[in-house]
């Protein structure tokens, strides 16, 4: 898997801040949205509706970009998802928060290096 996930989206630069608001921003620096191993962005806390519906619409767009981009390579979605989550979550800043394939979310602390799957390594 690691070396078909590194190989799926070499090439692809996966925008993280461009799509994302100003309310959205300040939820990920307070920890209560991160970056999901499966590309997609998720909630630490219970989000108020406003933010579930903006994060929604991200996430939104997120797969529309990775079904057309699996659609390319002859790959499922869900493939590209988690291909795109390995560049996600390189960019997860110190004090944000992320989820890997365990479900549980953790916060990046100062000294941590980005979080990284197994199959995300090259």
């Amino acid at each position: 898997m690691r070396h078909f996930v590194a190989l799926l989206f070499l090439p692809i630069s996966v925008p993280a801040t461009a799509q994302i608001g100003p309310t959205v921003v300040e939820a990920r620096s307070a920890g209560q949205v991160g970056e999901r191993f499966d590309g997609y962005l998720g909630f630490a806390v219970p989000p108020s509706p406003g933010l579930r519906q903006q994060v929604n619409a991200i996430n939104i767009k997120r797969r529309s970009l990775y079904s057309s981009l699996a659609s390319q390579r002859g790959v499922a979605p869900g493939d590209g998802g988690i291909a795109a989550g390995c560049t996600l979550l390189a960019r997860v800043a110190i004090g944000e928060a992320y989820q890997l394939g365990d479900n549980k979310w953790y916060r990046r602390s100062a000294g941590q290096s980005a979080p990284q799957p197994d199959y995300c390594r090259p």
